[in-house]
């Protein structure tokens, strides 16, 4: 898990070697002060030797400078080091989860990786550089203090080894209890980034059904779980202060005396004793420091393995060593296909699947609610991989072709479209980079939306919000249609994707892709009769199995599910906005 995290310092190896190198420098040279303070008042002060003052002094005032060059040194390179982690972490994880497939982002949840992308990486980037400063300063702080302390005096420095050995059993033991507590947090802070997510991206559903207060009260428990966490943690985590300044006080009050008797008994001097007091507080103060990294670390650890997590999941769909560059055409072929969102003792969604569809054929798709047609569709771009069978596009099967050029040639508006920040020419050109301005005018006009595009004031240089909150869920969709038909696609899939527009012109958006694309095999999944009774074949899906597949005369005649759905949906009427479409 640790090597895995410091495989991320790349770039930034130099300075996390300089960091420590620096607060070695700073540590001696902080640490030879009060032996030369020693030096002063015992040789300078005492025996009147102004010229020992004046040489000591400098020696003094030189190392003061080196101290302070080594700490600015650590400081800058240490939070370049640890920025530059972070840095190398959040892009390696975002880079990961693009390449996961939909079964890899099953296994988080969005706000899960929100988390892991901000908190997480934060406190690992807090941790890396307490590691290259602190961890550094603060043990070697102690020892050189010790090893100077029993050079002075062995006597009143064994005080020092009876304090630490004290004060390090006390931290071990707050620090194993804490530890657990700080485990639990994290997962909580999951639960209030998707409380806070769900909220602003519902936030109209909110207001529309005056759930504010319950909303609010949802936040407040997420907040208060992860207080309550934090506040256990700290309580035994602020136990261990005062037990660490009761033994500080202890150990100037014990050296004090001791050392003062050893003053009028002539075993030592005067500047011996205040180094020894300077070197107490310094071994002391370096215990309280080496808590708070093991504090540091406690927190970082959960952090660590969250982060792992995501660099170690390995993408279940991958490239085959010799990749198919080219789709040929657009027949699609499902052999036996059974296929499960859980590969081990999963439940099958899809049983015994077989079709054989036709380049350029307008197949649709109905069924009830659950009956996994979305599951079906997804399995011809590769989205998912089969359990069982086999997939075919263009003759071959789907796991031979690149990804990048069978999902180029397999475009798909999926049931939840989304929209991104920027100008609608910027989202149309997510199908087609290279896209004209009078390409995305042209599959704007197949997906009936250059209409409301134009009546916008900016036309197609209108920003659409974080998504898409600033057009309604018809207009969402028509430009969703549109970006997929600049791919022009050998396959498209419409997933639902005309379900928040009203028949008529849902009835002209097809006419316009059997004449514009005819070449283009066409998948329309929908729950509207209407959507797909013109297609040249309908799939009924009854609980992941084929029910019927056939043309709708035949199924109305034949298949009783297709036509009970006809008969509940036309019942003898018309939709009040549905015209003819010749």
């Amino acid at each position: 898990m640790v090597g895995r995290i410091l495989k991320e310092v790349k770039q930034y190896t130099f300075a996390s070697i300089i960091t420590p190198v620096s607060m070695i420098l700073e540590v001696v040279m902080e640490l030879s002060i009060p032996y030369l303070m020693a030096s002063i008042i015992d040789k300078g002060v005492e025996a009147g030797n102004m010229k020992h003052i004046l040489v000591v002094g400098g020696y003094m005032v030189i190392a003061a400078l080196f101290g302070l060059l080594g700490g600015l040194l650590g400081g800058r390179f240490g939070a370049k080091a640890s920025a530059g982690l972070a840095r190398n972490l959040r892009e390696s994880m975002y880079n990961r989860i693009q390449s996961f497939s939909f079964s890899n982002i099953d296994k988080f949840s969005t706000s899960g990786l929100v988390t892991r992308l901000t908190t997480d990486v934060t406190n690992i980037q807090n941790a890396y550089q307490m590691m290259l400063r602190i961890a550094v300063r603060a043990p070697l702080s102690m020892i050189i203090a010790l090893i100077m302390a029993f050079s002075i005096n062995k006597k009143i420095a064994s005080i020092y080894l009876i304090a630490l050995v004290f004060l390090a059993v006390v931290m071990i033991t707050i620090m194993l209890n804490a530890t657990g507590t700080f485990n639990k947090a994290f997962p909580k802070y999951d639960a209030l980034n998707e409380s806070i997510q769900e909220n602003v991206a519902a936030i109209r559903v909110v207001k529309a059904y005056v759930r504010e207060e319950q909303e609010i009260n949802k936040l407040h428990v997420a907040a208060k779980n992860i207080y309550d966490i934090f506040v256990k943690a700290e309580m035994k985590i602020s136990v261990a202060f005062p037990i660490m300044n009761l033994v500080v006080y202890a150990c100037i009050i014990l050296i004090s005396w001791i050392g003062a008797k050893m003053i009028v008994a002539g075993d030592l001097t005067t500047g011996e004793l205040t180094s020894l007091l300077a070197y107490c507080m310094s071994i002391l103060f370096s215990m309280m420091l080496l808590m708070m990294i093991f504090v540091m670390i406690s927190m970082s650890i959960a952090s660590m393995k969250r982060v792992s997590e995501v660099l170690n999941e390995e993408p279940d769909i991958v490239n085959p060593e010799n990749p198919v560059l080219e789709v040929p055409d657009g027949s699609i072929v499902f052999k036996n296909v059974d296929f499960s969102y859980h590969k081990e003792g999963g439940e099958p969604v899809l049983k015994n699947i077989n079709l054989d569809i036709k380049s350029g054929e307008v197949i649709g798709i109905m069924g009830a609610t659950g009956s996994s047609k979305t599951s079906l569709v997804n399995l011809i771009s590769r989205l998912y991989d089969v359990t069982e069978g086999e997939v075919l596009v263009g003759g071959r099967n789907v796991k031979e072709y690149d990804l990048t050029a069978l999902r180029s040639q397999v475009s798909v508006v999926l049931q939840k479209n989304e929209l991104f920040t920027g100008t609608i020419y910027e989202n149309l050109r997510w199908g087609n980079p290279e896209a004209t301005e009078e390409q995305c005018k042209e599959a704007c006009k197949l997906a009936c939306a250059d209409d409301f595009i134009t009546s916008f004031p900016d036309g197609y240089e209108t920003h659409i919000e974080q998504g898409g909150t600033n057009v309604s869920g018809g207009q969402k969709q028509r430009l969703c249609i549109a970006r997929a038909l600049l791919k022009n696609p050998k396959v498209l899939i419409l997933d639902d994707s005309t379900s928040a527009v009203d028949t008529a012109t849902d009835a002209r958006i097809r006419k316009a892709m059997r004449e514009a694309i005819p070449g283009t095999t066409k998948i329309i999944i929908a729950q509207r009769i209407s959507s797909i009774q013109d297609a040249d074949r309908i799939i009924v899906l009854d609980d992941g199995e084929i029910n019927a597949f056939d043309t709708h005369e035949n199924l109305l005649k034949n298949n009783e599910i297709y036509r009970e759905v006809y008969e509940s949906q036309t019942g003898g009427s018309r939709d009040f906005d549905e015209t003819e479409v010749s």
